[in-house]
């Protein structure tokens, strides 16, 4: 299966209708800040001056990593199917703020090193009971990590609404999106390398050695998908396919935290217009997201000192989407509500 194609949503006839359309709102010019950013770019995607939300959904990838064998995260590696469990039960944060913003949510199992069965709920596109450990070996075959890239585009070929966001749940994964972003940015190891789901400094400290090693094994390793292979997880993967097939369709796509945008440097390298489909949702306090979005000149819509992943950003940012979508549709205009405009 090819690499979709995405298309720039940019197009200056319609930029300016959507300005005018904004700007003739009975507000100070600018005065709405990134919600008038967020419309303009919503009425791009969806070629409309009267852009609209429709059945947002998010999925919520779940992998293992074989690197856990090197004690990169303090929690053991059950905790992912674990929180699997959690997920179908409704107990999770995800769950909470999907419910809350009445958002549909999909749970995949991409490779997790667990045999849940059939589950209603969980859709199995288990590549494999978890990753390589790739401070040994590559973390995927080249045939596995574009199975998962298929069945990321397989995933979004089936969904209906016009907004999707991106979870993720795996224990190790941090060192993972590290270790992409290291060789997909250039940026220095030491920036890349946080705390993960807790680690002290002197565990942070061991991770960074972890991934040195890692590094110089897989020097060798230079197209997108070849780095995507060799440091990556089911997961990630599967979400750059996902992201890819997405874009294609002209969806906006939100995106989450450190692992999530970590997929997206892969999507973003093999299709750099998909970066007009995304709408950042947070900055994370994981080390070295800050910096992947500087990398991306990513505007995220909130702060709030997350690093959880599962997709909870993507969630809470869902209402600032509608708050943007809906002002351009339904608030006045100095004409129509016979309010005066600025002087010239």
């Amino acid at each position: 299966m090819p690499i979709p194609f995405v298309e720039s949503p940019g197009d200056a006839a319609l930029s300016a209708q959507l300005d005018a359309a904004i700007n003739n709102k009975t507000k100070p010019l600018g005065s709405l800040g990134m919600l008038e950013t967020l419309a303009r770019q919503v009425g791009l995607i969806q070629r409309t001056v009267r852009p609209r939300i429709a059945a947002p959904a998010i999925l919520v990838f779940a992998g293992d990593h074989g690197v856990v064998a090197e004690k990169v995260s303090p929690y053991p590696q059950d905790v992912t199917w674990q929180m699997v469990e959690n997920f179908l039960g409704g107990g999770a944060a995800i769950n909470v703020f999907a419910r809350q913003n009445q958002c549909a949510l999909q749970v995949i199992d991409a490779g997790v090193n667990h045999d849940f069965g059939p589950r209603p709920g969980l859709l199995d596109r288990k590549v494999a009971h978890g990753t390589g450990n790739f401070m040994r070996e590559a973390a995927m075959t080249r045939e596995q990590c574009m199975l998962a890239i298929r069945h990321g585009i397989e995933l979004v070929e089936g969904l209906e609404g016009n907004v999707l966001g991106f979870g993720e749940m795996g224990i190790g994964n941090t060192s993972a999106a590290a270790a992409l972003m290291h060789r997909l940015t250039g940026a220095p190891l030491k920036q890349c390398v946080g705390a993960g789901a807790g680690l002290s400094e002197e565990g942070i400290a061991h991770k960074l050695k972890v991934l040195q090693r890692s590094a110089e094994l897989h020097a060798q390793a230079s197209e997108p998908l070849d780095i995507l292979a060799a440091l990556g997880g089911f997961e990630i993967a599967m979400m750059t396919g996902a992201m890819l097939a997405a874009a294609s369709r002209r969806m906006v796509l939100l995106i989450d935290g450190f692992i999530v945008t970590s997929a997206l440097l892969v999507a973003a390298k093999l299709q750099p217009a998909i970066l007009g489909y995304c709408v950042f949702s947070h900055c994370s306090d994981e080390r070295g997201h800050r910096s992947m979005l500087a990398h991306l000149d990513a505007r995220p819509l909130l702060q709030l000192g997350l690093r959880l992943g599962e997709g909870s950003g993507c969630a809470l940012a869902l209402p600032l989407l509608h708050a943007a979508v809906n002002f351009l549709n339904d608030m006045a205009t100095f004409d129509s509500a016979q309010v005066s405009g600025k002087d010239a």
